[in-house]
């Protein structure tokens, strides 16, 4: 997209805003795994944290940095959905868990594919997915060794991530009709 994807305008708002206000209704606590710069979301209100300072973000790097802050908070596990889906079903989190058997994980799906960003993490995942960070592996990897579960949603634009210029119009425009002004 050429940009910052977290902080794109959605409707007069950074796009995850918009993820962080579908979330926020769902959890105990919300934290944003940040990359190597969380300083930008200091405007959200949200705590954001570094991922691991080594090179290795991305998906997986989210997941490891979060288990270990979801450690050190005292939670048995972390819900993660990415910056840029935020049409996220409203109750992700509660179907998640109702799928996830216990010291594994449960991802979301679609009737089309699995969305390994979207999905439920117990803490004992949390040695698993340091040991594929280092062989450069993602959240996919993670779940099929954790034998993950699915929980299914038919709605698959409620998992969809936007990823162009087209998209994030397409996304404001549906904003738009579900939000009509008064």
């Amino acid at each position: 997209m050429g940009r910052d994807k977290a902080l794109a305008p959605l409707a007069g708002r950074p796009m995850i805003a918009h993820v962080l206000d579908r979330l926020g209704t769902q959890v105990a606590g919300l934290a944003i795994a940040a990359g190597a710069n969380p300083e930008r979301f200091a405007a959200l209100g949200v705590n954001a944290f570094e991922d691991p300072p080594n090179g290795r973000r991305g998906p997986l790097g989210g997941v490891c940095a979060g288990l270990s802050r979801a450690r050190s908070l005292g939670y048995d596990a972390i819900v993660t959905a990415p910056c840029d889906g935020p049409f996220l079903p409203l109750d992700l989190a509660a179907r998640l868990l109702a799928a996830a058997r216990q010291g594994g994980a449960a991802l979301a799906r679609d009737p089309r594919s699995l969305h390994p960003t979207f999905a439920l993490w117990f803490l004992e995942a949390a040695g698993e997915a340091e040991r594929l960070l280092e062989n450069g592996e993602g959240p996919l990897a993670l779940a099929e060794s954790l034998g993950a579960s699915a929980a299914l949603f038919d709605d698959a634009e409620a998992l969809a991530n936007i990823n162009t210029q087209a998209e994030l119009a397409a996304a404001a425009r549906r904003l738009a009709a579900s939000n009509p002004p008064a």
